[in-house]
């Protein structure tokens, strides 16, 4: 036996959409609410009627480049401070209520940061309307005449509508009057509650310019808010428990068989006027949950939304009832939203519910933009992802809008105060975002089959037949009364009396053949002249066909052609659809190519200023290179000069030092000769001594092992050296004495009041030949650090004079002892025997040489032997 396994339930085919249809952007407006305060600080300048400039409040940190950005924002159109509500109504909600009555929805919702004035904007204040009171009032005085019985309409809970006839509407109007405890709703006839009449009180007399008078209208509104993610009715009539008090039931969200979402369980009333469609307005609105916060006053904590469903059936052949054909009934609905607005927890400290209604608000306004984000996506670059309706109750109940099924506008509310200004960057940003979203124009509904002017035909017959019965004296309510036929009756000639009393009575019988051949004769006539009418009729009637037929096929010509023209509005609306697509795609491609343009030139002047920090960088260094080329060449003839100088006293040196062992050899060589002679001679050893010439002194052997070793590379001073033909000097009184201060740089300025003090000095850090030779005294600071952890400085004094070959040597003779000490200081290890005092300080101080060396040179330029 084979059995069945369980499978899914088959999903319901969606209703396939034409892939080349018209769509439009989501409009987005903004409005600019007043500040509160004059000297209050404004962050929002409306530069157009169609753009605004945000300015940065001084309190805020600058970008990275130290400046304040302004950011512009374009929109559909701006209003001012000073807008009305009127002129706001006439130019954002008026197109939505006139595609209402042709049969087109429409969403409308306000968007801000709390405090911004979306309530104000949909609801308005007292002696100042909103845009919901204005769309009502325009809405019932275009619609009025024509709106259809009460209960001919009536809702189901399948989200359709079921058509009565008069009898049971009647019927039903008799039995909820009937009803002790059911709701009245008030009449057009009776005044509005005085607490909201200063807001329908001064609207005007807006309507629309084209409406179907062939139509029957009835309206049906519902009010529900979205709380903590939870849709609740404002409109429901829960029965008040004082003992067990219920929480107000959530509804839920299903899909009808159009695939449209609804509210299952929602409360819609039937009205028929402006001020009861408030009245029922104003009882939701008492229910809907509103906070005081840091921020607002009357805050709103939950999304409301308000529905006008607008149901519409032709009249029938007659133009006298409604066509009783549930195919016929069109429905179409506006929906006016006013979202809560949006708030940081940090500035409105909210805390427990409050926090947690302000959390579920936001999450809610951040799945609207990420569907608003994933709608753009999909339709700028050709994606297929899917849309997180399902994530907030808000956007899964306008799901329908934003596939295509009506047209959708958004108002943006902001406060121009300086405190909103980060709150109010991100509201742009949504809206600038929002603007590329672009949603499906919606179709015109079909044309009824039925002929233009029936209830028009139907008037004008009724107004001639009371006209005419008027005429003859009949009540102008007397159509198809017995009376007219019993006067009607009386034109024929009256009966004769027929009772026969007497058998040869020959009078009555002839009296009463000739009224009958009378009346017989009368309605001979009456049949003649019935016939005639009735064959002209039938001729009016067959030459009507023949024109209805001509007309049928002069339709069917303009049908045809109509159809070729709709074939060909279609091909250009399909290529205009293309071409709109390329040049967005081109315009998304000049956005991408300026952009990149843009960073490229920012590149560009980033490396041109780069290039010229190189190039200054590089003459700089250039400079710097000739500079240094420049003091190397003049090094080089220095060292040149002085190498020059120094192979020349080399050269001396050498020659000097030959003609020495020249010298030597020539004394040698005479002694040798004298010894030769002497042996030969014959006179005594001490008569030649005698006449012996004196011996030259030789040269040590130091000196001749000295000169044999290996010179370095660098000239150097000889181990000693002599004064030779010392020049007079002058007296010491004379004043001609020059000194070489050598003071290196190391050297530590103390401060001591004793200073040495040379006059004739010629300060050098280094010594050098030509100060040497300028000058006849030598003297070498040298700073050390004493036994007892002072500064000693030495004055180390020398004479300078000339070598043999021709430099310059000095030889030290004295050392002087600078020292200071604090007489106040602890005392110091100081060595065995040493007791120093202030006083032998002080004469250390002014302490003549006390210690003289003779040393060979510290210093000489000369060429070694």
């Amino acid at each position: 036996m084979y059995r069945t396994g369980k499978g899914r339930t088959p999903r319901r085919p969606c209703i396939k959409k034409t892939q080349h249809t018209e769509k439009d952007p989501v409009g987005v407006y903004c409005r600019i609410r007043p500040l509160g305060a004059e000297n209050e600080e404004c962050c929002i300048e409306m530069i157009s009627n169609s753009t605004i400039q945000l300015h940065a409040p001084d309190g805020l940190k600058a970008n990275r480049n130290g400046e304040y950005k302004e950011m512009q924002y374009s929109f559909k159109k701006v209003f001012g401070v000073n807008t009305t509500q009127i002129e706001l109504f006439e130019e954002v909600a008026k197109p939505l209520v006139e595609d209402l009555i042709q049969c087109k929805n429409g969403l409308l919702f306000t968007y801000g940061v709390t405090g911004s004035g979306k309530t104000f904007t949909m609801t308005g204040s007292p002696g100042e309307g909103g845009l919901l009171p204005y769309s009502l009032d325009m809405l019932f005085n275009s619609i009025g005449p024509f709106q259809a019985k009460r209960f001919v309409f009536k809702t189901n809970d399948k989200n359709g509508i079921d058509i009565q006839n008069d009898v049971d509407a009647l019927l039903e109007r008799q039995k909820r009057d009937a009803q002790p405890l059911m709701p009245k709703t008030i009449s057009s006839r009776q005044k509005p509650d005085p607490e909201f009449a200063e807001m329908i009180s001064s609207q005007g007399t807006c309507k629309a310019e084209i409406v179907d008078e062939d139509c029957c209208y009835s309206i049906f509104v519902s009010y529900v808010e979205v709380y903590n993610n939870y849709i609740y009715d404002l409109l429901e009539d829960a029965p008040f428990d004082p003992f067990r008090p219920k929480a107000p039931q959530s509804k839920i969200l299903r899909e009808d068989q159009n695939h449209t979402m609804y509210i299952a369980g929602c409360t819609e009333v039937e009205v028929k006027s402006t001020e009861e469609a408030f009245e029922v307005f104003w009882k939701g609105q008492k229910k809907r949950r509103i906070a005081n916060t840091q921020l607002n006053r009357e805050s709103s904590r939950s999304h409301s939304v308000f529905t006008l469903k607008l149901v519409q059936a032709p009249l029938d052949a007659d133009g006298d009832h409604v066509l009783q054909d549930k195919n016929q009934v069109t429905v179409s609905q506006l929906c006016l939203v006013d979202l809560a607005g949006s708030e940081r927890t940090s500035r409105s400290r909210a805390e427990g519910s409050r926090l947690r209604e302000a959390g579920n608000i936001n999450q809610s306004l951040m799945t609207l933009r990420t569907c608003m984000e994933v709608l753009r996506e999909n339709q700028m670059f050709g994606t297929n992802k899917m849309v997180p309706y399902r994530d907030s109750k808000v956007t899964h109940l306008f799901k329908n809008y934003f596939d295509g099924e009506g047209k959708v506008k958004m108002i943006v509310c902001v406060n121009p105060k300086a405190d909103d200004y980060e709150e109010t960057m991100l509201v742009m940003r949504f809206a600038e975002m929002t603007q590329e979203v672009e949603v499906a124009r919606p179709v015109d509904r079909p044309i009824c089959g039925l002929a233009a002017g029936r209830r028009q035909r139907n008037q004008a017959f009724r107004d001639e037949l009371s006209r005419h019965l008027a005429d003859h004296g009949a009540p102008s309510n007397a159509v198809f009364d017995p009376a007219l036929l019993n006067q009607l009756i009386e034109n024929f000639p009256p009966l004769p009396p027929c009772d026969l009393v007497d058998p040869g009575d020959d009078q009555t019988l002839p009296r009463l053949v000739e009224v009958l051949e009378k009346r017989h004769h009368i309605r001979q006539l009456m049949m003649e002249q019935f016939n005639k009418t009735a064959n002209m009729l039938n001729s009016m009637l067959q030459q009507f066909n023949g024109q209805f037929g001509g007309n049928q096929n002069l339709i069917q010509d303009q049908q045809s052609k109509l159809s070729e023209k709709e074939k060909v509005i279609f091909n250009q609306r399909a290529e205009i659809e293309r071409l709109q697509k390329t040049s967005k795609t081109l315009e998304y491609k000049i956005d991408i190519l300026q952009k990149t343009t843009n960073m490229y030139e920012d590149d560009k002047r980033i490396l041109k200023r780069e290039l010229e920090t190189h190039s200054q960088k590089l003459q700089e260094e250039l400079f710097q290179r000739k500079r240094i080329e420049q003091h190397m060449q003049g090094l080089v003839s220095d060292t040149k000069y002085k190498w020059e100088k120094e192979c020349e006293r080399r050269v001396n040196a050498k020659q000097l030092e030959m003609q020495n062992k020249l010298w030597v050899r020539d004394e040698k060589l005479k002694q040798l000769k004298a010894i030769v002679t002497e042996s030969s001679s014959s006179s005594p050893t001490t008569a030649i001594s005698k006449e012996r010439p004196e011996k030259p002194e030789r040269p040590s052997r130091d000196r001749d092992r000295n000169y044999g070793q290996k010179r370095s590379s660098s000239p150097s001073p000889p181990p000693t050296a002599r004064e030779i033909n010392p020049v007079h000097r002058r007296s010491h009184s004379a004043g001609g004495e020059k000194w070489v201060d050598h003071k290196p740089a190391s050297i530590i300025d103390l401060g001591t009041v004793m200073q040495p003090i040379i006059p004739n000095a010629i300060q050098v850090s280094s010594p050098s030949e030509k100060a040497l030779s300028k000058c006849h005294k030598y003297v070498l600071r040298h700073q050390e650090l004493a036994s007892d952890g002072e500064i000693a400085t030495k004055l180390i004094k020398g004479n300078v004079f000339k070598t043999r070959s021709g430099g310059k040597a000095v030889e030290f003779t004295d050392v002087e002892t600078l020292r200071q000490e604090d007489p106040t200081a602890s005392s110091r290890k100081r060595r065995s025997g040493s007791a120093e005092t202030p006083n032998n300080i002080a004469d250390q101080e002014n302490w003549a040489p006390a210690e003289s060396t003779s040393m060979a040179l510290g210093y000489q330029k000369r060429r070694r032997p």
